[in-house]
């Protein structure tokens, strides 16, 4: 990994070179995605069998391009029961945690005879994205579908590759299972996020997507937008490491590399204030990366988006993870607590040693569908709030508004909305 003096130079070499990796860079594949979206919508399902033919060399029709029931069972029958076990409890922590975010609606009435409030509303129906080409996540399915059935979301689909055989893997149907989908289809790519946004004779329209994918799944969420709602246009992973000397380098080295395998673009970070803990981090890192399964990717992500930031006081650190706003930081410190309260942009956060980042990723409650690519500083963590609508109540009596009607109208009469005011008067008379 490149060690780099921390400045204002360098900072801003940085946070450009990141900024590289986000999906609105990749112009070059947006006429692709938009054809294939524009096929979508006018065909429906003979262009998704037809995309599926040619992508995932499958061919399906309106009878198999929906996984049945027996294809699930036979999945879960089949799959690893301690693993089951796993993501159960693993699923048990995510509803527990995101429990804690429903909220209420409420009203409140004045002595003026004023009644406000907000109503809460689950979105209706919501897709979800889960990969299943190069790798499996079945991680990603329980963090995007088990918040859904927390905010009470009536109808939730699932779309996700399958191979030539009209397979799809089996731990992606086990944790749908699990986390209690009402329908999977056999479809991926921009076609799979086309055929939600718009509908088809055999998917149903959805009215908000989630989940993760490639650059032509980001790229056609972003293009849908507007038809439907989405959660975010996801970039690469990415980690920022805060660590002074006390850090153990071996931790921090394996939390690094923990990213950097996920994709040539992830980004793995380290600011410390130690000097000496930045050459052992680097050490280590070489000595491990060695021994890793993915190593190729591991080294293309390192040599690009691959960091060790020494900084001149904790403050500078700071600054920076601040202005980097990492979907990932962990904070390694002698009080991890105490710098948390100077931490203002992260998509999620890791304090003291024991609380590496796949923590996270697997089990811890929190959910994994992280804001990346600098917009911490903006978006929150997928979560209840995501699958819910908020509806304002206003209801006055006679006499409220009666109390506040001139006023009312000299405002709508200032923008010049004449029509406003008349609505308002005429209650006056």
């Amino acid at each position: 990994m490149k060690i780099v003096k921390l400045n204002k130079q360098t900072k801003q070499d940085i946070l450009t070179n990141l900024l590289k990796r986000n999906p609105g860079q990749y112009t070059e594949y947006e006429q692709t995605v938009n054809e294939i979206l524009a096929d979508v919508r006018e065909n429906g399902d003979k262009a998704v069998f037809s995309y599926t033919e040619r992508f995932d060399h499958c061919k399906l029709n309106a009878d198999t391009i929906r996984v049945t029931e027996e294809e699930i069972q036979c999945a879960y029958d089949a799959y690893d029961k301690d693993l089951i076990r796993i993501m159960e409890d693993a699923a048990a922590n995510i509803i527990s945690y995101h429990q804690k975010q429903l909220t209420n609606s409420w009203i409140e009435t004045n002595e003026n005879g004023c009644i406000l409030g907000q109503k809460i509303t689950p979105i209706d129906t919501v897709g979800v994205y889960v990969p299943g080409g190069k790798a499996a996540y079945p991680s990603s399915t329980l963090m995007c579908i088990l918040p859904a059935k927390v905010a009470g979301v009536r109808r939730i689909i699932m779309t996700t590759p399958c191979n030539a055989e009209g397979k799809v893997q089996d731990c992606t149907l086990v944790s749908a299972k699990i986390a209690g989908v009402d329908e999977i289809y056999k479809v991926g790519g921009a076609q799979a996020i086309g055929a939600m946004a718009f509908g088809t004779e055999s998917i149903p329209k959805v009215d908000k997507i989630v989940g993760p994918g490639n650059i032509f799944v980001a790229l056609a969420k972003k293009a849908v937008f507007g038809y439907v709602s989405i959660d975010s246009v996801a970039g690469p992973s990415e980690i920022l490491v805060i660590a002074d000397e006390s850090a153990d380098p071996s931790y921090v080295a394996a939390d690094l590399l923990s990213q950097a395998e996920h994709d040539q673009l992830a980004s793995a970070i380290l600011i410390t204030t130690s000097e000496k803990l930045a050459e052992q981090v680097h050490n280590e890192v070489e000595r491990m990366t060695k021994t890793l399964s993915r190593r190729e990717i591991i080294e293309a992500s390192l040599e690009n988006y691959g960091y060790i930031l020494l900084a001149d006081s904790m403050e500078d650190a700071m600054d920076a993870a601040n202005a980097i706003a990492s979907e990932h930081v962990e904070i390694l410190t002698k009080n991890p607590f105490e710098t948390m309260g100077r931490l203002k942009n992260a998509g999620a956060i890791f304090l003291g040693p024991y609380s590496s980042e796949p923590l996270g990723d697997y089990y811890a409650g929190p959910n994994h569908v992280l804001p990346t690519n600098g917009t911490a500083k903006f978006f929150s963590p997928l979560g209840v709030d995501a699958f819910i609508k908020r509806s304002s109540i206003i209801s006055y009596s006679k006499e409220a508004l009666l109390n506040a009607a001139e006023d009312i109208a000299k405002f709508a009469d200032a923008e010049g909305l004449t029509a406003h005011a008349n609505s308002i008067r005429i209650r006056m008379d």
